[in-house]
């Protein structure tokens, strides 16, 4: 058992003694040992002091290039995309108005008037926030064309925060997929399109032709739940007009 020995004990017995001489050299052995680990920890780095010092001016270096990078070539070469996309997007507006659709959708693709098309934005500026948006605007034309396995492919690499632009572009996908016969591809993106945002105008749209897909595929049950949901949370809707009938047929159907 141990015991407790007051500051200036002197050992009185040999037993005692020796516990006092084992103890002091115990001691004296971990701080030796303290002692060559730190030695051997400094001479480490000092033997390795060049690679350390690289080491930090390689981290250093990278820094300070990504920094540059952001400034000197990424944040340019973002806002020229930008000026360089004005063209193809009026094309586009253009042919959202109605004025001469087929063509304008075409020019906004591939460019006209000695500017950059939306192909062209993608090529040429990928990895900006242009490049991404131009995704969008191929995608859509695509759609508008009748090239439905394009619009798939440019809508499926547009991403965005923005939640009604990401729900329009799944919705567009959707429609895409509807157009090539293929319903439950279909379902699947008209369910992520009224997710992706719940508003007035996208949410009640995309439930409806998620019910009406969901008809088709003999899924009435979940026909069902889009067409009472549409009738209770955006009964203003135009779509919630319509409902009562599609309620009906997917009634009939269970």
């Amino acid at each position: 058992m141990a015991t407790y020995k007051k500051r200036g004990y002197k050992p009185k017995t040999k037993q005692e003694k020796e516990e006092v001489v084992e103890e002091n050299s115990t001691t004296a052995e971990v701080f030796n040992t303290l002692d060559e680990g730190a030695s051997k920890a400094e001479d480490w780095v000092v033997t390795n002091q060049k690679y350390i010092i690289g080491l930090i001016l390689v981290v250093a270096v990278a820094a300070l290039g990504y920094l540059g990078y952001k400034k000197f070539v990424a944040e340019p070469k973002a806002k020229e995309a930008m000026n360089e996309m004005y063209t193809a997007k009026k094309f586009f507006d253009d042919a959202v108005s109605g004025i001469s659709r087929d063509s304008l959708y075409t020019m906004s693709l591939n460019g006209g008037e000695g500017k950059f098309g939306m192909l062209d934005i993608i090529s040429e500026y990928s990895g900006t926030p242009a490049a991404n948006l131009a995704n969008y605007y191929a995608g859509m034309s695509y759609l508008n064309l009748k090239d439905y396995k394009n619009a798939i492919t440019f809508l499926g690499n547009f991403s965005s925060e923005d939640k009604m632009l990401s729900s329009v572009s799944k919705g567009a996908i959707g429609d895409a997929f509807v157009q090539l016969e293929q319903p439950e591809d279909a379902l699947g993106y008209y369910e992520k399109a009224f997710k992706a945002s719940e508003n007035e105008l996208t949410t009640p749209m995309y439930l409806m032709k998620a019910a009406r897909v969901a008809i088709d595929l003999n899924q009435n049950q979940k026909a069902l739940d889009y067409l009472n949901r549409i009738k209770t949370e955006f009964s203003k809707s135009t779509e919630a007009t319509k409902a009562d009938v599609l309620i009906g047929k997917a009634e009939a159907s269970l």
